[in-house]
């Protein structure tokens, strides 16, 4: 039982120190999962040797478990109107993107670092994925916004980017373990995959929300246990039918986002806790899986593989998939400079390991250095790059409100936040004045950060911020009103 103790003493340390330091990323700006990985590899093996942990099976296991629920919380944060209108260039970069990414680093692998061209395909395809979680946190910690819609562009980029990834990974595995067979065999499985993948996700999408709003549960802490089962469950039954588990799960996480759905604000905040859970728990385990002493060794491939893969491949995936497109060149600059590599590469180095490869010890070295090094040159240059090349534009920071306004499926009503801008002419008048319309009603007023309730005679001040109650078919006239 003391042992116990100790375990759950050492684990929920670790947790703990975890999420301070995630303040700390967000406080100076440093990437989360830099800071993450870091701590797991001080209390591993070669370091302060606290945990010994040198099985690839596990962390294996581990990463995709934690990457079906991070996929299936950013599904269920993206805003379909926003990414819609990027949606052809962000499916680009997914695939053609990622193939080309791939193929410049394969060819790279294979002519300098010596690999067989089958190997350097597969590291290329290892490395492929980009990771929009740490380029946001950057971002959010120095206030910078990004125009053009490119925050939506490399959100949609990076959720579904790793299907391919993962898939070209699984493939050239196979290819290298029997080399046979035809590299062509692939495209009839890719298809497969995807199509399978993205309509198994459309219908449990569908599905899974139609029974959330449906199985009135007498206890409201069930609702998230219940959509807690979906992300596993779409994963599996879209793996089962032939389908790719991770696109689907996106899929399913997107349309219950972006439906009308009981308790949804409560369940996207548990879903983003879970994220944020699987996220450290896999970054400490990956972090725990490296010995310091063989990263070292690889230094020099992985800085000349790192290099090739920032200022070459990246480059010339995003400029020729977007070269028919109306970004301009310092846009298209701005989202090569961000293809930030994350969790997910690490997590696919694993798979040779555990495929016992040749090389596969070296892969997972050279890629593990790739991440820290995109990590740390792209990451701190962010907010640098996007002033450089006048892409950046402020943040409008986001009120926090003590009510909030959970809705059930059937509620009419919305609350919308409109600011008192400096020649609005509604500054000076009383809301009385206002002659709202029945129905409408302005409930708080955020006054240099203090909240006030408003009365008839409460006189609007410049850069109030009013927040409204009103039917959703009043929105537009609310709009109007104080536009």
């Amino acid at each position: 039982m003391f042992e116990l103790e100790i375990y759950l003493l050492f684990g929920s340390l670790l947790l703990l120190i975890s999420v301070f330091a995630s303040k700390a990323s967000d406080s100076y700006g440093v990437p989360a999962l830099l800071i993450f990985l870091l701590i797991g590899i001080v209390v591993g093996s070669e370091v302060l040797d606290f945990i010994y942990f040198d099985d690839p099976e596990i962390a294996q296991t581990l990463g995709i478990i934690a990457l079906i629920y991070i996929l299936f919380s950013g599904g269920m944060d993206t805003n379909w109107r926003k990414i819609k209108r990027v949606l052809y260039m962000g499916i680009g970069l997914s695939t053609l993107g990622v193939l080309l990414s791939a193929f410049v680093v394969g060819i790279f692998a294979y002519v300098v670092l010596n690999f067989s061209i089958l190997q350097g395909m597969l590291l290329g395809a290892i490395i492929s994925s980009t990771d929009a979680a740490a380029v946001f946190s950057v971002l959010r910690s120095k206030s910078i916004g990004l125009k053009y819609n490119l925050k939506e562009l490399i959100e949609l980029e990076s959720g579904t980017n790793d299907p391919m990834a993962i898939f070209l990974s699984i493939g050239l595995i196979g290819l290298v373990q029997n080399e046979g067979e035809s590299i062509l065999g692939m495209v009839p499985v890719f298809f497969q995959q995807m199509v399978f993948g993205g309509l198994i996700g459309l219908v449990l999408g569908r599905l899974f929300t139609w029974i959330t709003n449906h199985i009135n549960l007498g206890y409201d802490g069930l609702y998230p246990v219940l959509v807690l089962v979906f992300a596993p469950l779409g994963y599996t039954l879209s793996q089962l039918a032939g389908g790719n588990g991770f696109l689907a799960v996106y899929i399913i996480g997107l349309i219950m986002g972006n439906s009308s759905l009981i308790h949804k604000k409560s369940l996207m905040q548990f879903n983003d806790g879970v994220a944020w859970l699987m996220q450290i728990t896999m970054f400490l385990a990956l972090g725990f899986l490296v010995f310091p002493s063989e990263i070292i060794a690889v230094w020099i491939p992985g800085l000349l593989l790192a290099g090739a893969l920032i200022f070459i491949a990246r480059p010339i995936s995003v400029y020729i998939t977007l070269f028919f497109t109306r970004l301009n060149f310092r846009a298209k600059t701005m989202v090569a400079w961000v293809g930030l590599r994350g969790a997910v590469p690490i997590i696919l180095a694993t798979f040779p390991l555990v495929a016992d490869l040749e090389n596969a010890e070296t892969m997972f070295s050279i890629v593990f250095f790739v991440v820290i090094t995109s990590v740390v040159i792209q990451g701190t240059t962010i907010p640098w790059v996007s002033r450089l090349l006048h892409v950046n534009t402020p943040i409008k920071q986001k009120t926090r409100y003590p009510i909030e306004l959970e809705p059930s499926i059937d509620t009419k009503s919305v609350l919308k936040e409109r600011e008192i801008k400096d020649d609005s002419p509604l500054v000076g008048k009383k809301i009385v004045e206002l002659e709202l319309p029945e129905n409408v009603l302005i409930v708080l007023i955020n006054r240099k950060g203090k909240f006030l309730v408003p009365r008839g005679d409460t006189i609007l001040e410049p850069h109030d911020k009013v927040m409204i109650l009103s039917d959703q078919g009043k929105v537009d006239i609310v709009r109007e009103i104080f536009s």
